[in-house]
């Protein structure tokens, strides 16, 4: 009897770069949560990840390693064991007790824990994987739902496997990044690794209504300035032009070519902050950040991003390469690119359900592991009118989220915190 052939992939090109830097401290995971209005039923949820998984390709995968290049193919193997958190969260995935996939699912009381070893997907293919996970899971625990798509997936979830990174690279692109480092905070860790969370929900009406009306900036970039200022009040002697703060943001492609691919497609682009002897206020941190970001926020300048970085792969001597070579070169540029950046704040963006499955569901939030000088990171994720505003620590000193909320109430808006205890042990 002839073996089965099992598919394979390459790795898209930002996804190359997480096997060889993933560690304990620094594990490239990152979690979307969905809060549900009622608790979670841990074996119904292992039923509907068993239900699932077969249908999202690009999730029924394992981390394979050749010699020029990790690549992913078909996992094929029984879904990962569901079970309820009892741990801290982002914690690094390891294939071996997982039946070699990337991800796994969590649950606490009514929430559902997506958490993804970036190599697979970014936050777009995640939310799908999640929304997906969500939707079964309610067809199975109510009967009222339970015909609504005859348990095949919706309409609104893409099973696309291009990479479109290789798609729409331009060849003739030249660098654009800055290696100039950037100001680190740094400070007493929490005891035992542990994982900090103080998360703050926004009405998003009134979050538009100050920074459109008041600032004449997005949401996004009132956001990422409320940070800035933060720090820059917490650190103001340690910042200066030659230490700016700057905030990696990425940025989801697909809109400006088009694709709905599951897998990374997305770039980062840095909104910086240098101050130059005086002091500034809020307004016109806010001021600097909006030029800062909009100055970028062009699709060619977003290009020539990736396409450089796509450039030097495609370049034959690179691909010859040996692959623990290239990991050392990999690690080193990693290395550069991270010190040159304060924080990342990714912005997931407004999460939309199938109206029949609205009511059932509270909101979602997600939030970022540690990664290298990076370790106070925000995400921003929205449902409804409501909008999570995320920070993960892991420092014992709050000081910096505390003032981002402090600003945001002093601007009207009504701030709601939670946070996972740590800070109160």
């Amino acid at each position: 009897m002839s073996k089965k052939y099992k598919k394979w992939e390459k790795l898209d090109n930002t996804a190359k770069v997480f096997p060889v830097i993933a560690t304990d401290e620094m594990t490239n995971t990152y979690r979307i949560s969905v809060v549900l209005n009622e608790r979670v039923d841990g074996e119904v949820l292992q039923q509907a990840l068993n239900m699932v998984l077969p249908k999202m390709p690009g999730f029924n995968m394992r981390l394979r390693t050749g010699f020029f290049w990790y690549y992913l193919e078909e996992n094929g193997k029984p879904a990962p064991k569901v079970f309820e958190e009892k741990d801290y969260p982002c914690r690094r995935i390891y294939a071996q007790k997982n039946n070699s996939y990337l991800f796994r699912v969590t649950y606490y009381k009514t929430r559902i824990n997506l958490e993804v070893f970036h190599v697979l997907a970014d936050g777009m293919g995640g939310i799908g994987f999640l929304r997906e996970l969500t939707y079964q899971y309610l067809r199975l625990k109510h009967s009222e739902l339970s015909d609504v798509t005859a348990n095949r997936l919706s309409d609104e979830t893409s099973l696309n496997r291009e990479d479109s990174y290789i798609s729409n690279y331009n060849k003739a692109s030249k660098s654009v990044y800055a290696s100039k480092k950037a100001f680190l905070i740094k400070g007493d860790k929490l005891p035992y690794n542990g994982f900090g969370v103080i998360q703050g929900l926004l009405p998003v009406s009134q979050l538009k209504d100050v920074s459109r009306n008041k600032y004449g900036v997005s949401i996004n970039e009132y956001l990422i300035s409320a940070f800035v200022y933060a720090t820059y009040r917490t650190y103001r002697r340690m910042i200066s032009e030659e230490k700016p703060i700057r905030v990696a943001i990425p940025v989801n492609m697909r809109p400006f070519f088009d694709s709905n691919t599951t897998k990374n497609f997305f770039v980062m682009i840095s909104a910086e902050f240098a101050p130059r002897n005086k002091e500034y206020t809020f307004e016109e941190i806010v001021a600097v950040i909006h030029e800062s970001i909009q100055s970028q926020m062009k699709k060619e300048h977003l290009e020539a991003i990736f396409s450089y970085n796509v450039s030097n792969e495609q370049h034959i001597a690179a691909r010859s390469v040996p692959l623990f070579l290239k990991n050392i070169g990999i690690k080193v540029v990693y290395t550069r690119a991270a010190l040159a950046n304060t924080t990342t704040i990714t912005n997931i963006g407004n999460i939309t359900v199938k109206e029949e499955y609205e009511p059932y569901i509270k909101m979602f939030h997600s939030f970022l592991s540690f990664s290298k000088g990076q370790e106070l990171k925000g995400t921003i994720t929205s449902y409804k009118d409501t909008l999570a505003y995320t920070f993960t620590s892991s420092f014992e000193d709050t000081t910096v989220q505390r003032r981002v909320f402090q600003q945001i109430a002093q601007d009207g808006v009504e701030v709601q915190i939670e946070t996972n205890g740590v800070y109160y042990e």
